[in-house]
């Protein structure tokens, strides 16, 4: 079973949106490379202020291994307090 992640990224102000613009693009390389990541985007909406976000990953083992990386990440810490808004699923 794959498991799946879907929901939003939502900055309170310019200045947490200007830190994910920053650091998203090497969070994404770095998410994408990781063994049994099978998709992820990050996109903007049309809110300057909220992404979307969609991401699959093999299992779950894969999902809380790409956790952990990210837990001690550089993208953790200047997105630190930004609000995420997701749920997650296995299919």
């Amino acid at each position: 079973m794959s498991f799946h992640l879907s929901g939003r990224l939502i900055c309170a102000s310019s200045a947490e949106a200007a830190r994910v613009r920053a650091h998203l693009p090497e969070h994404t390389r770095l998410t994408r490379a990781e063994p049994g990541c099978v998709a992820f985007e990050v996109r903007p909406t049309e809110d300057p202020l909220v992404w979307a976000l969609d991401e699959e990953f093999a299992n779950r083992a894969a999902f809380e291994a790409h956790q952990a990386r990210t837990g001690a990440s550089d993208w953790a810490r200047e997105t630190a307090g930004i609000t995420r808004d997701y749920r997650t699923w296995e299919a």
